[in-house]
């Protein structure tokens, strides 16, 4: 399976995000009104108010904010980690645009994440034309053919032309018997930790985990060996 993509012209990532305010009444007015008429399509309970659901702001470019990009490349059988990660969004949005400009612009050039045709690439593309800062050829899918989107999706490769339900990436690890490292937080607890803790380093290693499950996924997918601890280096 795969057998067309080289693994070393691959660029791994995900991206962790959280809403704009630490807070539901510290958002400004205009926007919180639009965040109300968010919260009022997402309610499922009638318990549910704009202000209770606003923990869930993060996961939409328009209300929340990526506070770190993970990166991962293959190169000789090693697998190399970095992370964009910042308080301020156009700061990590640049310097991970520059590696795209500057190593990743190749007509053979590829993307991969778990879910990142439904999150991680639009959420970034979104959020970098929010900041003012133009799109690499990588992220900038407009008037391009499906077949032309230079983009590689874990969980949608899972599927099989299935769309009934989402695999996360903790469920196929499992499955494949990929080893990963016990968790301290979870998805849910990112945006806690931001704002509360400010304990970005804390995200940016739970972010970098999730890099090196895609990586190894990928070569599961592939039948290739997995990429023993041993050589995984990280900042």
């Amino acid at each position: 399976m795969l057998d067309h993509i080289n693994i070393e012209k691959v660029l791994f990532l995900d991206i962790e995000t959280v809403p704009q305010y630490p807070d539901y009444k510290m958002v400004p007015e205009e926007l919180r009104a639009l965040w109300n008429r968010k919260a009022q399509k997402l309610s499922s309970d009638p318990a549910d108010t704009a202000e209770t659901l606003y923990g869930r702001a993060g996961i939409y470019a328009e209300f929340g904010k990526i506070i770190c990009i993970s990166v991962g490349v293959v190169r000789n059988g090693q697998l190399r980690i970095k992370s964009f990660a910042s308080d301020n969004e156009g700061e990590l949005l640049s310097g991970f645009s520059a590696l795209l400009n500057n190593s990743f612009s190749a007509p053979d050039d590829l993307l991969c994440a778990h879910n990142g045709k439904e999150f991680d690439f639009p959420y970034i593309a979104r959020r970098m034309l929010i900041n003012g800062i133009a799109l690499p050829s990588l992220i900038d899918t407009a008037g391009r053919k499906p077949w032309e989107v230079q983009h590689i999706d874990t969980m949608e490769l899972w599927k099989f032309g299935d769309y009934k339900s989402y695999t996360s990436l903790a469920l196929l690890t499992a499955i494949f018997n990929i080893p990963t490292p016990k968790d301290d937080i979870d998805g849910s607890m990112v945006a806690e930790v931001y704002w509360n803790e400010k304990n970005l380093p804390r995200i940016v290693e739970y972010c970098q985990k999730d890099v090196v499950a895609v990586v190894q996924l990928l070569l599961r997918y592939k039948g290739l060996p997995l990429i023993p601890q041993s050589d995984i280096v990280f900042p």
